[in-house]
């Protein structure tokens, strides 16, 4: 299990103790924790809560039964002793898998045998009645029409519209659900508005009066492509969110904006002097310090 850094917390204390009296940007726990624990588990999510995580973002496939499920590779291989997709079991069969299998190193596997399971979506909203979550839809082989009509029902049913919002990286999935559930902007509209300012230094987003939110990494690796009539180059290129992005967000509409990888504190540093919203985290408990 990852151990806490002394160093790191203090870190992020001196940082934030030293600047000016921006606005905390919500500390998120990605994948309800993944570097504290288990990824998308009670255990991790309740770690998370005690570390201070002002909310949880979450991972969600649908199983067999069509119930929507937290677990985000695209095979039990990857985190558990099953094989095949999410999609070969029911949601009983999950919940009886050990997704504490692989969390660790080498010989030390803490959370093995200790009845840590794949929660649906409706025990871990149930579970935990007053937590803001972020769900991001991962679902390899459901139809986006099946997925929204799953979750939706779940959302409803545990009245918890007013306390989420949807995530994809596949706009299809935010395309079809219900007008009533909340969603990100799509990720290719994000990047792509982010990429014009970045290189052109153009705020081409279109003005709205509706609440719109947006998320990507703080820093995102992306490859140029230029076309010309012989053929065609190819140059690595980083897309920076700095006070020219965020200023353009903001200039057209309320934009809300969530920023991924925010991993060290000067990272936390960062995303709080551009007024972030909320930051993913890996580790809640390195943020202590900085948690509200």
């Amino acid at each position: 299990m990852m151990s806490i850094s002394k160093t790191f917390v203090i870190a992020a204390s001196l940082l934030l103790g030293s600047a000016p009296a921006w606005a905390a940007p919500q500390i998120i726990a990605h994948r309800g924790g993944t570097g504290d624990a288990p990824e998308n588990t009670l255990p991790a999510i309740g770690l998370a809560l005690k570390n201070g995580a002002d909310a949880v973002w979450v991972t969600v496939q649908l199983s067999k039964d069509g119930m929507p499920v937290l677990y985000r590779p695209s095979d039990l291989s990857a985190l558990t002793p099953r094989k095949g997709p999410v999609s070969a079991y029911t949601a009983a069969e999950l919940v009886n898998t050990d997704a504490g299998w692989a969390f660790g190193s080498g010989d030390q596997h803490p959370w093995r045998g200790k009845q840590v399971a794949i929660p649906t979506l409706a025990g871990v909203l149930t579970r935990f009645p007053d937590v803001t979550f972020y769900l991001d839809i991962k679902s390899p082989d459901a139809a986006p029409e099946v997925m929204a009509a799953a979750l939706a029902k779940v959302l409803r049913d545990t009245h918890s519209l007013a306390r989420i919002r949807v995530y994809s990286t596949d706009s299809r999935y935010l395309a079809a659900l219900p007008p009533e559930v909340p969603r990100f902007e799509s990720r290719d509209l994000t990047r792509t508005a982010l990429a014009n300012i970045t290189m052109a230094h153009q705020c081409t987003l279109e003005a709205s009066a509706a609440d719109r939110w947006y998320g990507l990494e703080l820093q995102r690796k992306v490859e140029v492509v230029e076309k010309y009539t012989l053929g065609e180059a190819r140059s690595a290129a980083t897309l920076v969110w700095d006070k020219e992005a965020v200023d353009c967000f903001r200039s057209r509409g309320k934009a809300h904006i969530v920023l991924f990888g925010v991993n060290s504190p000067q990272a936390l540093q960062q995303a709080t002097e551009l007024g972030a919203d909320g930051v993913l985290v890996d580790a809640p408990s390195q943020f202590a310090a900085a948690a509200h």
